[in-house]
């Protein structure tokens, strides 16, 4: 061997080096559950922003307000304030802000404060090893999905899904948040139902794809997120898991593409019982070849048999579940209900 040869293979076994290295820190590495550690009133939480920036100070305001008016003191992450084009800061700055709260053993919880878009850009940067041993709740929904999987995947902490800091704060998902945190109630997620002055209760109605009763552990979130992780070691396991979804502004193409991908996967062939919430402006777009949701979920999710329905509260609505991502559920697909069948600290 040359000494070119030798020194262009030893330059490429070096450079190998630091990707074997990332590669073993990210893998999946348990698929037993790490439950967080409880959370009381007086307790310090942790306000971050991991995806996309927050447009006004006075909203970053009223986050904090809430959670104090929730019973909690409130530890502002260090760049919650920066911007970076959409995102509040630097992926670094983004991610060191979470890997901070999940270190310091003064904050018991850790609470983001908006989604949008940018929280998959963080993953490899995220310390999970210090997330495994400082196990403590992390609250958030939509873009906060990226985080929800990734945790789960490579740490196994529960984790959940619930109103953003800066989110509604109304009645119902006040009382959600303390049945699921303070009061650590095996919580029933069945639909509040509105009655108007029509005939007919249309609001929070439920709607049966496939009738029946299953149990697993509960998995899921934003449907554009979670599938935009395919292929990457931040997805956990599929198998024996109750899938929830939600999305907000896709067309029905969109949500059939998204579908198909988690098709091809193969995880829709693994799960147990399936519910999707709200598609918020999911409307087809005028003219005639659109497919809707009833025909979408009829083509991917009824001719699997399993325990489905669809329209709980769960997406970008002012009322929603706080839903334990990695906690063991029951789900009544018939009468469009599902409950938490152990304790999640």
């Amino acid at each position: 061997m040359n000494k070119r040869n030798f020194i262009k293979q030893l330059g490429m076994g070096l450079a190998m080096v630091p990707t074997i290295g990332l590669a073993k820190s990210i893998l999946p590495v348990t698929k037993e559950s790490l439950f967080p550690k409880p959370l009381k009133k007086g307790d310090w939480v942790g306000l971050v922003s991991p995806s996309a920036a927050t447009s006004e100070k006075i909203q970053i305001t009223f986050a904090v307000e809430a959670l104090e008016a929730l019973g909690f003191k409130v530890l502002q992450g260090k760049n919650l304030f920066n911007r970076r084009g959409h995102l509040a800061g630097s992926d670094q700055e983004r991610a060191s802000d979470v890997n901070e709260m999940f270190s310091n053993p003064d904050i018991k919880a850790v609470i983001c404060i908006r989604g949008g878009s940018g929280a998959a850009r963080i993953l490899p940067m995220l310390d999970y090893e210090a997330i495994r041993n400082n196990p403590k709740p992390l609250l958030g929904y939509s873009d906060i999905t990226a985080l929800h999987m990734a945790i789960y995947a490579q740490t196994g902490l529960i984790t959940f899904h619930g109103p953003n800091g800066t989110g509604s704060w109304n009645k119902f998902n006040v009382t959600q948040f303390e049945q699921v945190f303070l009061e650590q109630n095996l919580v029933v997620f069945e639909n509040e139902l509105e009655v108007s002055d029509d005939l007919v209760i249309k609001k929070h109605r439920t709607q049966t794809i496939y009738p029946g009763k299953a149990e697993g552990t509960l998995i899921g979130g934003n449907l554009t997120v979670l599938s935009a992780l395919a292929g990457s070691p931040y997805l956990p396991d599929f198998e024996n898991k109750i899938l929830f979804l939600e999305d907000i502004g896709e067309e029905p193409y969109r949500i059939d593409r998204m579908m198909s991908t988690l098709q091809l996967m193969g995880a829709l062939d693994k799960i147990k019982g399936f519910i999707f919430g709200y598609c918020t402006d999911c409307s087809p777009s005028s003219g005639y070849g659109n497919l809707n949701l009833d025909q979408i979920f009829e083509d991917f999710i009824l001719p699997l048999k399993i325990p489905a329905y669809r329209g709980a509260m769960i997406g970008h609505e002012p009322k929603q579940f706080v839903l334990p991502v990695g906690g063991k559920v029951a789900m009544d697909a018939e009468n469009g209900k599902f409950w938490m069948t152990s304790k999640v600290f």
